[in-house]
């Protein structure tokens, strides 16, 4: 199960969303991914990990989660629901809720080496499916924040987003895929197997730092 934290450092309520993730990122097949986004900046102070990219792909949620905006904290899981404000007896039940739904999802393995990763069959969704590799830094990091509205304060955050990179497309036919090259040290990679149109993930699996 993937679960996505969409946050900021300048979000007044995120702190605390910040801690409730971390509380479920670390349950059994559990993929946990904090993605932080810019358009908070305006408040005074500039996010230090986030990236135009990752503010795309929490809109690209929008319509299929059938909202009116996007805003933060949300969490996202699987694609499919959103919990906003990460409340801790509302994430569980939806964790829990999700984790029974999933049927048959199509294997990931990575191949010896650490390059390449393959995607085995499966029935592929409505408008088809790609994958997608999301690096990021393992285990929780610590920020102080010298402006705006945590002014002061000290942001965790729970496994943090560097990049996404889409790998390819997936017909449903088992496929290989080229991995990023050269991750730097530190830095793990999730590979998820998402539908285009309606934002399912499908599968994932991490390849953990060496």
């Amino acid at each position: 199960m993937v679960i996505e934290l969409f946050t900021a450092q300048g979000c007044a309520g995120c702190p605390e969303a910040n801690a409730r993730f971390e509380s479920v990122a670390t349950e059994p097949g559990v993929i946990a991914l904090t993605y932080a986004v810019d358009y908070w900046d305006y408040l005074g102070w500039e996010d230090t990990f986030a990236r135009p990219e990752f503010a795309q792909r929490q809109r690209a949620y929008r319509k299929p989660l059938r909202l009116r905006d996007v805003s933060t904290p949300q969490v996202v899981i699987d694609g499919r629901r959103q919990v906003v404000g990460a409340q801790t007896p509302a994430l569980q039940s939806a964790i829990d809720e999700e984790a029974a739904r999933r049927v048959f999802p199509p294997e990931i393995e990575f191949r010896e080496g650490g390059d390449r990763v393959g995607v085995g069959s499966g029935r592929a969704p409505a408008g088809g499916a790609e994958v997608v590799a999301v690096t990021f830094t393992p285990g929780p990091q610590e920020v102080e924040i010298a402006r705006g509205d945590n002014r002061g304060r000290t942001v965790r955050h729970m496994n943090v987003v560097r990049s996404v990179r889409t790998l390819g497309e997936w017909t449903g036919r088992p496929a290989l895929y080229a991995l990023p090259a050269a991750l730097e040290p530190g830095l793990a990679v999730a590979v998820l197997v998402q539908a285009k149109d309606d934002r399912r993930i499908l599968n994932g699996a991490v390849l953990a730092p060496h």
